[in-house]
């Protein structure tokens, strides 16, 4: 009985949070991949506020591929508005520790293909 009592007193869990990105250009995707986080995640321009280790869903379209991709992440990092060097608000995502997030990262990777290489200023880095 006491087990039923400790979850039914247990605070409920918020829902992930759903964000949509479409990304039509190489270059655009580019500045908005993050390579260097553990599994991979994305730069998603917001101006809604997000704290450090919340949950989102996404839902990504890539290029001219009419298939979305969907995948969970947790905000990983934030640039706020008015940040110094005019750099774009919104929050990093890092891409979830499964199949789905494996999955995004190498669309990703293979669409940037050498891209990955460059020295090119991004939105986090």
């Amino acid at each position: 009985m006491a087990d039923r009592s400790a979850a039914a007193a247990a605070p409920a869990v918020a829902r992930p949070g759903v964000l949509s990105l479409n990304i039509r250009e190489k270059a655009a995707l580019y500045a908005a991949y993050m390579p260097f986080l553990r599994g991979g995640g994305i730069f998603i321009p917001t101006s809604r506020e997000y704290r450090l280790g919340e949950e989102v869903f996404m839902l990504l379209s890539l290029m001219d591929d009419p298939n979305r991709i969907a995948v969970q992440g947790k905000v990983v990092w934030i640039t706020p508005e008015g940040v110094q060097g005019n750099r774009t608000q919104g929050i990093g995502v890092q891409f979830t520790q499964d199949e789905t997030g494996a999955a995004a990262r190498a669309t990703i990777e293979k669409i940037l293909g050498e891209t990955l290489a460059s020295s090119r200023p991004t939105h986090t880095l």
